[in-house]
C-alpha cells in the first residue's frame, strides 16, 4: 500500500517507541484524522527512556540505551511536519505494520531508514536479509560504510554520553518557575494532553514538565470509572490543532507562575502564540485566574476571544453577546454626569434629555459587614459615612465626574433580581466609563476605593477591561491603598443639624461672621431647598435659598398632603442641573424657626437665586428688599415680562404694568477695585506667604523701637528673671543684638527652647528663655499695632513638589526681600489672610504674573466675573511658559493625572 500522508514522531505516553517507528495522519477532513503506525523495515534503532510505573513502587526507571536520543532527535528534525510517502511490506498477527518510509510525494524521495543508517544511528537487521532484495542490500553497504567512517554509534566509545539525564520530576516546582526569571526557555513539545496542556522536555537540562498554557482553558477529556475517557465537545478537535502545530516542535517557553504545583506557561513558536490562535479559533476561552501570570498582553487574549464569539466558531456557536439586543447607538454613547448616586452608580443625562443610571462595570463599591453594621444599633446607620472609604469613593467620582461629559460603554444588562439572597433590585445598565481615556472603575480600584468582583468562568456579564481591572486591584493591594491599607480607617464624623433648631442657632452667628463659606449640595428637595455639607465645619445644614418665592413641591403635612405648585419639578430640575453635588459658596443671612439656614447661594460665579428668576421659575420675594443682591433681582425680572407665553412660565398670565425699562443689567459682582499701597516686604514663609509692613506707618515703628532700645539700655532686664508663657508678648535679642517685640507662639519642654514670632516683621525664631524679657508696657502692640501682615499671592497655586517650592521661594527672596513694593488686596477667604498681588516699585511689574510667565507656578482659576480679566491674563501667561518648557513645563504638562489614578507615582 501506498499512502501520502502527513507524519509525526510518535509521542510516547505509558510506552516510549524507539527512533524507527513513526506515527503518520493523513490531511483532516471534518476532523483529527485518524494515526497510523508504521516501524522501519530491517533496522533498529535504541530504545529511548522510559520511567517506572507509578503503580508499581518496586520498578525502576529505565534510561536510554547508547545513540537512542540522537537517532530520534535526527528523525524528529528529517520529517516532522514534512510530507512522506511509505510502503507497507510486512503486517504481523498483532497488527504492527513494517515498510520503508520516504520523504517527499512518492518513492524517489530520500529513504530515511537508509539515512538513519548512513549517519550510525540505526543497525541493519542482518538475519533476515534476501540477497536477492537491492534495498536491504544497499543498507547493508551504508552500514558498513558508516562503521568504517566509525560515524555514530560506530565512532570511539562506549557512547554514554549520549544518554540523557532526565528529570521526571521538580522538588519545588515554584522556586524553579522562579528562578527562570520569565525568560524564554528552549524546549521540545513531547505529549498534547489536551489542547492547552502539554508535556515539555526543556533544554538543555532535560526536565521534563507539564505546562498548561496561562489565561486560557481548552475542552478537556474526562475520565470515566472504567478508565475510559470520554472528550468534551470540541476537545479532541481543539488537541489535534495543538499537536498538528507544536507535537515535537522546537519551541521556546516562557514558565510564568506556579500556583498549586502547576506550572503556567506561554509557548512561543516561530510560526505564532499558539495560545492566540486557540482563542482566535475557538478552541479555547479566557480564563480568569491564570490570565493575571501572562506576560504577552492579556488584552490581545480576550480580543482573540471577542473575535471567536463574534464569528460564533466551535465552542461559541451558540453565544449570544451580553449587548446583542441594543442598538449600537444604546451600546456606545457620550453623555454628561448629573449626579454620583454611589460609589459604583452614576446618574447622565443622554443628549435626548433623558436621564439615565448607569452602573459601573465588573466593581463593587466599599462595603461593611453585617456585624459592624448593626454594633451601635442606636445610632442611625449612614452608609455614606460609617461605611469605610465610601465618602472618600464618593468624592473621588464626584470631583471627577460631576457635570463633565463622558463616554459610556454598556458591557452587559444585569436583569431585575426579586427576593432571595440578593433582595430586589431593578433592571441595571452595567457600563464601562472614561473620560480623557482614563477608566473611571480602574481608577476607583487602583485607589483601593473599589473591588472587583469574581464571576464564574462561564459568567461572560463582565466589563470589557476585566483584565485591567484584575491588574489594577493586584497594585492597590501591593502598595496597600485604601480598602487594602493597613493604617487606621478614617472616620467621618459628620454632624447633621438639618431641623436641630438649638444647634442651628449656636451655629448661625459662626457662619454669618464667615462671610462666603464652602459647601458641597447633598440634595436639591425644591428649586429652593437644598441640604448641604460644609466640609470644613464637617455638618450637614438644611439651605433656603433668600430673596425668591419658588413654586412648591408636594409634600405630606399635619394637615394633610398639599398638591404641587406650577412649575415646581421644573424648578426643582433647574437646581439639580445647576447645583446638585457641585461646589458652592453660600453666605448665610438668617434661620427660620425650623432650624433651616437662609442666604445666598453662589455656583461658579453664579447667583442661584438670580438664576431661578432669570429663568422663569421663581418671583422675588420682598425680604431681597434690604440685601445687595436686590438691584440684581429686580433688574431680570422685568425683563422676563416681555417674553412669549410658552417661555415664560411663571410669568405666562402675568398683565404687564407700564415700568420703565432697565437700560443695563447690573451685575451682581462689583467690578475689581485696583488701590496699591506701598508696602516693605520683611520675610517669605516656605508656605509662599509673605509679611510686609506699610509704608505710610514705618516712621511710627522706628520711633518706638529707638524709644524702646534707649530705655532697655538705661535699665537692662535681669537675666533669667522672665518665665515665658505661650501667648505672651515679650521683647527678644535677635542674632544681631537688638530688642525687637515678639510674641511665644511655643514652649518646648526643655526651657531653653522658646519659639518666638516677631511681630513686626514676619520672622521665627528659637531661643533661649535667657534672652528673652518682658514687652515695657509703653510699647505694647495696643500702642502701637503689630507691623508684620501676613498675605499670600493671588491667582497662583503653591507648588506640591518641595524642590519647585523652594525654588519659587529663592527667586522671591532675591527680588523683593527687604525692598519696597505695592501691594491690592484681590480677594479673601474668611482665613484671615488676604489674597493680593504685588508689584516691583520701580516697574510696576506683578510679581505673580512674573512667576507664571517664568514657569515657576500654576495658576489658580477664580471663578468672579469681576476677576475673570486677571485670570486670563494670568491662564496667557501659563500657556505661553507651557508652550516653551520652562521650569516645572519642561517635562510637558505634568498635570495630567493618568499615572496617579492608575496607582503609580512620578
Amino acid at each position: 500500500a501506498r499512502l501520502i500522508l502527513f507524519a509525526t514522531l510518535h509521542i510516547p505516553g505509558p510506552t516510549v517507541l524507539s527512533g524507527c517507528a513513526i506515527i503518520v495522519r493523513g490531511q483532516p477532513r471534518g476532523g483529527p484524522p485518524p494515526e497510523r503506525q508504521i516501524n522501519l523495515s530491517n533496522v533498529r534503532a535504541g530504545a529511548l527512556a522510559r520511567r517506572a510505573a507509578q503503580s508499581q513502587p518496586d520498578t525502576k526507571d529505565i534510561p536510554d540505551e547508547p545513540w537512542a536520543f540522537p537517532a530520534r532527535e535526527f528523525l524528529r528534525k528529517k520529517i516532522i511536519g514534512k510530507e512522506v510517502c511509505f510502503n507497507v511490506e510486512n503486517k504481523t498477527p498483532q497488527g504492527r505494520e513494517y515498510g520503508m518510509v520516504y520523504l517527499g510525494k512518492d518513492t524517489s524521495g530520500e529513504n530515511i531508514a537508509e539515512s538513519l543508517v548512513a549517519e550510525g544511528l540505526a543497525t541493519v537487521r542482518r538475519e533476515g536479509i534476501r540477497g536477492n532484495n537491492p534495498e536491504q542490500a544497499r543498507l547493508c553497504d551504508l552500514e558498513d560504510q558508516a562503521k568504517a567512517a566509525r560515524k555514530g554509534m560506530w565512532s570511539e566509545g562506549s557512547g554514554s554520553h549520549t544518554i540523557r539525564e532526565l528529570k521526571y520530576s521538580i522538588e519545588n516546582p515554584r522556586n524553579f518557575v522562579d528562578a527562570m526569571h520569565q525568560k524564554p526557555v528552549n524546549a521540545i513539545i513531547e505529549h498534547v494532553r489536551d489542547g492547552s496542556v502539554v508535556r515539555a522536555l526543556l533544554l538543555p537540562d532535560h526536565y521534563l514538565v507539564t505546562v498548561m498554557l496561562s489565561g486560557v482553558k481548552c475542552p478537556t477529556f474526562k475520565r470515566e470509572a472504567d478508565g475510559s475517557e470520554t472528550p468534551e465537545s470540541f476537545a479532541a478537535e481543539a488537541k489535534f490543532f495543538t499537536e498538528s502545530r507544536l507535537l515535537q516542535r522546537d519551541v521556546q517557553i516562557i514558565l510564568e507562575s506556579c500556583p498549586n504545583q502547576v506550572i503556567l506557561g506561554t509557548i512561543l513558536h516561530p510560526n505564532g502564540n499558539i495560545t492566540e490562535l486557540l482563542l482566535k479559533e475557538g478552541f479555547a476561552r479566557c480564563v480568569d485566574w491564570s490570565m493575571a501570570v501572562y506576560t504577552q498582553g492579556a488584552e490581545k487574549l480576550r480580543a482573540a476571544e471577542r473575535a471567536a464569539k463574534e464569528r460564533k466558531v466551535r465552542i461559541w456557536k451558540d453565544y449570544v453577546a451580553p449587548t446583542a439586543n441594543l442598538d449600537q447607538k444604546d451600546r456606545q454613547f457620550v453623555a454628561k454626569v448629573m449626579q454620583v448616586v454611589n460609589a459604583d452608580s452614576i446618574i447622565v443625562k443622554l443628549n435626548s434629555g433623558e436621564y439615565k443610571p448607569i452602573h459601573l462595570s465588573s466593581i463593587r463599591p466599599p462595603r461593611i459587614e453585617g456585624e459592624e453594621k448593626n454594633k451601635d444599633k442606636d445610632k442611625r446607620f449612614r452608609p455614606l459615612y460609617d461605611i469605610p472609604y465610601m465618602f472618600e469613593a464618593r468624592e473621588f467620582l464626584r470631583k471627577k465626574l460631576i457635570g463633565k461629559k463622558v463616554n459610556v460603554t454598556v458591557d452587559y444588562i444585569r436583569p431585575a433580581t426579586t427576593g432571595g439572597e440578593t433582595g430586589n433590585f431593578p433592571e441595571r445598565t452595567c457600563a464601562t466609563v472614561t473620560i480623557g481615556g482614563i477608566n473611571i472603575a480602574e481608577a476607583l480600584v487602583s485607589k483601593g476605593l473599589a473591588t472587583v468582583i469574581r464571576y464564574r468562568q462561564d459568567d461572560d456579564q463582565r466589563s470589557s477591561h476585566y483584565d485591567e481591572l484584575l491588574a489594577a486591584e493586584a497594585r492597590a493591594i501591593k502598595n496597600g491603598k485604601g480598602l487594602h491599607s493597613k493604617k487606621e480607617i478614617p472616620i467621618h464624623r459628620v454632624a447633621d443639624i438639618s431641623g436641630e433648631t438649638q444647634k442651628a442657632k449656636q451655629f448661625l452667628p459662626f457662619l454669618q461672621r464667615a462671610g462666603r463659606s464652602e459647601a458641597v449640595v447633598e440634595h436639591v428637595f425644591s428649586g429652593s431647598r437644598l441640604k448641604l455639607y460644609m466640609p470644613k465645619e464637617t455638618c450637614l445644614i438644611t439651605f433656603l435659598l433668600a430673596g425668591i418665592e419658588c413654586p412648591r413641591t408636594s409634600r405630606i403635612t399635619a394637615s394633610g398632603s398639599q398638591v404641587a405648585e406650577p412649575f415646581s419639578e421644573e424648578a426643582t430640575l433647574f437646581t439639580k442641573e445647576l447645583v446638585l453635588q457641585r461646589e458652592v459658596e453660600v453666605e448665610v443671612e438668617s434661620m427660620d424657626k425650623a432650624g433651616n439656614f437662609i442666604g445666598w447661594l453662589h455656583v461658579d460665579g453664579m447667583n442661584l437665586s438670580v438664576a431661578l428668576v432669570d429663568g422663569a421659575l421663581s418671583k422675588v420675594h420682598f425680604t431681597a428688599e434690604r440685601s445687595s443682591y436686590n438691584k440684581t433681582l429686580q433688574s431680570v425680572s422685568p425683563r422676563l415680562l416681555g417674553r412669549e407665553a410658552g417661555r415664560g412660565r411663571i410669568w405666562a398670565n402675568y398683565e404687564e404694568k407700564p415700568t420703565e425699562e432697565v437700560a443695563a443689567l447690573l451685575s451682581e459682582e462689583k467690578e475689581r477695585v485696583a488701590k496699591y499701597r506701598a508696602v516693605f516686604v520683611t520675610e517669605i514663609t516656605d508656605e509662599l506667604h509673605f509679611y510686609a509692613q506699610d509704608v505710610e506707618t514705618g516712621a511710627q515703628l522706628e520711633n518706638l523701637m529707638e524709644t524702646m532700645r534707649a530705655e532697655i539700655a538705661a535699665q537692662p532686664p535681669v537675666e533669667g528673671s522672665y518665665v515665658p508663657r505661650r501667648g505672651d508678648y515679650c521683647i527678644a535679642k535677635f542674632a544681631d543684638g537688638d530688642w525687637y517685640r515678639a510674641r511665644v507662639d511655643k514652649i518646648e519642654s526643655h526651657p531653653s527652647k522658646i519659639h518666638v514670632f516677631y511681630i513686626d516683621y514676619g520672622n521665627k525664631e528659637v531661643l533661649s528663655s535667657t534672652r528673652l524679657a518682658p514687652l515695657p508696657p509703653a510699647f505694647s502692640h495696643k500702642t502701637l499695632a503689630a507691623q508684620a501682615h501676613e498675605y499670600a499671592f493671588a491667582y497662583i497655586l503653591v507648588p506640591q513638589d518641595e524642590d519647585a517650592r523652594a525654588d519659587v521661594v529663592d527667586c522671591l527672596v532675591k527680588d523683593i526681600h527687604n525692598s519696597q513694593c505695592l501691594l491690592n488686596v484681590e480677594y479673601g477667604t474668611g482665613s484671615g489672610c488676604p489674597y493680593v498681588t504685588l508689584q516691583f516699585n520701580d516697574s510696576k511689574d506683578d510679581v505673580g504674573l512674573s512667576l507664571v510667565k517664568e514657569g515657576m507656578v500654576m495658576v489658580e482659576v477664580r471663578k468672579e466675573k469681576h476677576l475673570q480679566k486677571m485670570v486670563t491674563e494670568y491662564l496667557n501667561s501659563q500657556e505661553s511658559a507651557k508652550s516653551a518648557r520652562l521650569n516645572i513645563w519642561r517635562y510637558g504638562d505634568f498635570r495630567a493625572d493618568d499615572a496617579d489614578e492608575f496607582g503609580y507615582s512620578r
